[in-house]
């Protein structure tokens, strides 16, 4: 039994290594994938361009105040920004060209200066036109936008031509209310005062030739991020994670392959002579099973054999542990094959039903894009596909660098999924040629 199981296994090995076009396309088109993803999601740190996001901005108010806004803005690293006006930004925006449009209207400046002193002024309204396909991307620049108009109104208002004739022209409107209760009247005086002898401050000063540094309001904290990778400047490379999915939505076309090939082989009546011979269902099916599984670890080996001399991903955790989620990976990819095999009727059927099921498994894995990504309630949703535990057992093992213990959890789950893919499989693959 031995024997003639092996025996098999090296047939299955043979024709799937003499169809050498077949081999390199197989390898290849996951190589070209993974490098393509991994170079999108950031791919080694410091290697990559910053990629700047596209801004127009329509100034319509032509003031200091909307000149050091755009001054600030055009000086962060993520924003490009560029000049426009409102029918031309519109277009931009309507058509992808543009991700983001800002229009300051005529008289912001003013307004908004008056509104950082008054809580009842009216606040004037800065307009942002957005693409809707990049919503995230817009909320980032309103974050921005938000900072370099406080930075922008308050040294206006604090230091600026602007805001000397604003606070004059407030002082004299509050000494000229009569509906304004006597101590708000006091507590605005000595508010707009203290301004007022700060500007005649810098002003004497500048007419003796002292340089003064600018005033206004600023963030008052600075963010220092730390990426938490396996080790102290061992830097997160995203290539690990899209080598680590190309590989498993590829590997999982391979075990589909596999099974579509049974059902070939059942349909010719292949199988129900092989059954004629002294040959259990057991050593035939197993026997397929191991040689899909052996091909599916070669494939995943070469893979990341490849990452790691041409991008440098390395196993940062511990090296039996990434091995064992390979094999078992490997196993539930080749008793997937058997139970699409076993479950299919026609070979159309059968393909188009499991590509779209293989394709699920995939996108709900986290092989496309990273499984932090979905929605809270998706992420729990997704830990009963078993892609989602061998990306999250290849994320641990590579440039999370845990040890073999986080390894345990995938490769037990992967294992069950095996077993109830074999055990379908075995209980319901039919020998008979459809007739």
């Amino acid at each position: 039994m031995n024997t003639a199981f092996w025996a098999l296994v090296r047939k299955d090995l043979r024709l799937f290594f003499s169809d050498r076009r077949a081999v390199v396309v197989g390898l290849l088109v996951p190589i070209i994938c993974g490098s393509f993803f991994g170079y999108l999601f950031g791919g080694r740190k410091g290697e990559t361009e910053v990629s700047r996001m596209l801004v127009l901005v329509i100034d319509q108010d032509q003031s200091d105040v909307s000149a050091a806004i755009v001054a600030r803005l055009s000086a962060d690293k993520n924003l490009a920004v560029k000049p426009s006006t409102l029918e031309a930004a519109q277009v931009a925006v309507r058509k992808g060209k543009a991700t983001v449009a800002i229009a300051i209207p005529k008289g912001f400046g003013a307004a908004a200066g008056r509104a950082l002193f008054y809580s009842g002024a009216t606040k004037p309204e800065l307009r942002v036109l957005y693409d809707p396909s990049h919503a995230m991307e817009s909320g980032m620049v309103q974050g921005i936008l938000s900072g370099a108009v406080m930075q922008s109104v308050s040294g206006e208002m604090f230091s600026g031509k602007g805001g000397r004739e604003m606070v004059n022209q407030s002082l004299a409107e509050i000494d000229a209310a009569k509906d304004m209760p006597g101590a708000d009247k006091k507590v605005m005086r000595d508010l707009l005062g203290s301004v007022q002898a700060l500007n005649q401050q810098q002003d004497r000063a500048q007419t003796a030739g002292q340089p003064q540094p600018a005033t206004g309001m600023s963030m008052p904290y600075e963010t220092r991020a730390e990426a938490v990778t396996s080790g102290s400047g061992i830097q997160y490379n995203g290539y690990a994670h899209s080598f680590g999915g190309m590989g498993i939505q590829f590997i999982l076309f391979m075990g589909l392959d596999v099974g579509i090939r049974l059902l070939l082989l059942r349909k010719s009546g292949l199988w129900q002579r092989l059954r004629a011979a002294p040959l259990s269902r057991s050593v035939l099916l197993g026997s397929r099973a191991v040689s899909a599984a052996m091909i599916a670890a070669f494939i995943m080996l070469v893979l990341f054999a490849f990452a790691r001399l041409v991008f440098g991903v390395r196993i940062q955790g511990s090296l039996l542990g990434f091995l064992g989620i390979c094999a078992a990976f490997s196993l539930m990819t080749a008793a997937f094959g058997l139970m699409v095999a076993a479950l299919g009727k026609t070979v159309e059927a059968t393909r188009g039903i499991s590509i779209m099921v293989t394709l699920i498994m995939v996108m709900l894995g986290g092989a496309w894009v990273p499984a932090f990504i979905f929605p809270r309630w998706l992420q729990k949703a997704t830990l009963v596909v078993p892609t989602r535990w061998a990306m999250d057992g290849l994320d641990a093992m590579t440039w999370r660098g845990l040890d073999v213990s986080a390894a345990l959890p995938p490769i037990a789950v992967l294992l069950l999924f095996t077993a109830a893919f074999g055990m379908v499989a075995v209980t319901r693959f039919r020998w008979e040629a459809d007739g």
